[in-house]
């Protein structure tokens, strides 16, 4: 059992433990001590754009220097371009500090091992039991060293770019981009603009306070409106550390992750460059698992986290998988979800059909999906509640096959997402707010 760590990473409200100064001290050190023991290292820190992620990062500093690890600063930079510069420098792991979608008053830290995937289960268990460890520090002959490099973006924004092919030419295209005032803010107009597109950015003037406020993946009524303001032909919204995207076509409506994920998969198996088949979620509609497999195209089911999906794909050898939510991992270009890379996919796989994201987006029927989030306090665990268990059997017997239930607690917030999918509108609303109530009074 973790201690620390969640499904992504550790998390939670600054000032609050575990994110406090004194606890990123720790565990800089900590992680310092699990991946020197060949001697020294070599650490590189992202973070997004909270005005928290300075107090941090001189903490992560200090204690990774005082275990006798050298760092690497990268400043403000989308959490896949940490995973990407990790591995192009040959690191010995990298750190991002963030809370992704969470507003600026909450943090987190993020780790990559040298290859730029997630850390195994027993590095991070590692790095909790050295966290209850009494802190030393080395010879100070031996105490890490700290530089910037300097050229960061401009490495991502060119591997970016070399994701598409070089013939590639976006020029007559207009896209709206929301960088939800987050770490895209640089780097996500300059690879648009550079690959030709016409673009128009929104969101993209951070303060360390407005991280996520009221715009990116998870607040897309900016970048609706300014689409059709602007007359573009769709719009792109990333979250505030970048691994997420969702889209917006020129009518205003929103394109999720699950869509997303079908547009990519298509385009590869036209071009015979699907291998194998997608990898989604728990929580992926119902609708685009009949989609592939109408195109026969092999779709499985991992647990929600793209640590997870992840996992699923290398255990198959697959290069496609992703999350609704609008994590999308494009393995045959990097090792975690990349909202970049995965637009630009979508982007290409437009241009080649010569469709547009609305005639693509009305490519399959999405199943009526009723998510509502209940917050919970303390230790209990709802879901272990013989009178949600009730509630639940009831509604999955009552559906008759027609849909599924399904009830799961966040990783990163305390929450029970409750979640119905169906055939009939009005009924999965029906059902999920009646769970959703029965969830609410168990956990009052």
């Amino acid at each position: 059992m973790r201690k620390y760590f969640g499904t992504d990473g550790i998390r939670g409200h600054v000032g609050q433990f575990p994110i406090t100064p004194d606890f990123m001290l720790r565990l800089g050190w900590a992680a310092g001590m699990a991946f020197r023991k060949h001697g020294k290292c070599r650490i590189l820190i992202g973070k997004d754009t909270r005005i928290s992620g300075y107090m941090f990062e001189s903490a992560l500093q200090a204690g990774l220097s005082a275990a006798g690890a050298d760092v690497s600063l990268l400043g403000p930079m989308p959490t896949p371009a940490v995973a990407y510069l990790t591995r192009t420098f040959h690191a010995d792991a990298g750190i991002v500090i963030s809370a992704s979608h969470n507003p600026h008053n909450d943090n987190g830290i993020k780790f990559f091992s040298g290859r730029g995937t997630k850390l195994p289960d027993e590095v991070e268990l590692m790095i909790e039991e050295l966290l209850d460890t009494p802190m030393t520090v080395v010879e100070s002959a031996q105490l890490g060293k700290a530089s910037r490099i300097n050229d960061a973006a401009g490495r991502y924004i060119e591997f970016c770019k070399s994701s598409v092919p070089t013939s590639t030419d976006f020029s007559g295209l207009k896209i709206v981009l929301d960088c939800a005032h987050g770490a895209t803010y640089k780097v996500a107009p300059a690879v648009f603009r550079e690959l030709g597109a016409d673009v128009v950015v929104i969101a993209a003037q951070p303060d360390g306070l407005n991280i996520n406020a009221d715009v990116g993946s998870t607040h897309v009524g900016q970048l609706q409106k300014a689409v059709v303001k602007h007359g573009a032909d769709l719009g792109i919204a990333f979250d505030g550390d970048g691994d997420r995207v969702m889209m917006v076509d020129h009518t205003g409506a929103v394109v999720d992750g699950d869509e997303l994920l079908y547009i990519i998969a298509t385009d590869l198996q036209e071009r015979g460059r699907l291998s194998g088949g997608v990898v989604g979620t728990l929580m992926s509609n119902l609708g685009l698992e009949l989609a592939l497999k109408a195109r026969d195209i092999p779709f499985v089911r991992a647990k929600v986290g793209d640590r997870y999906v992840m996992a699923e794909m290398l255990e198959r050898d697959w290069v496609l998988g992703g999350e609704n939510s609008g994590h999308i991992v494009c393995a045959q270009h990097v090792t975690t979800g990349d909202a970049i890379i995965a637009a630009l996919q979508v982007v290409l796989a437009l241009r080649r059909r010569g469709q547009s994201l609305a005639q693509e987006r009305l490519a399959w029927h999405k199943c009526p999906q009723v998510l509502i989030n209940v917050r919970f306090a303390g230790d209990r665990d709802p879901l272990v509640d013989p009178q949600v268990k009730a509630a639940s059997d009831s509604v999955t017997e009552r559906m008759g096959g027609r849909g599924r239930v399904l009830l799961r607690k966040s990783g990163t917030e305390p929450l029970v997402r409750v979640m119905v999918e169906g055939d009939d509108e009005t009924e999965v609303r029906g059902y999920a707010e009646e769970l959703a109530n029965v969830v609410t009074e168990v956990c009052a």
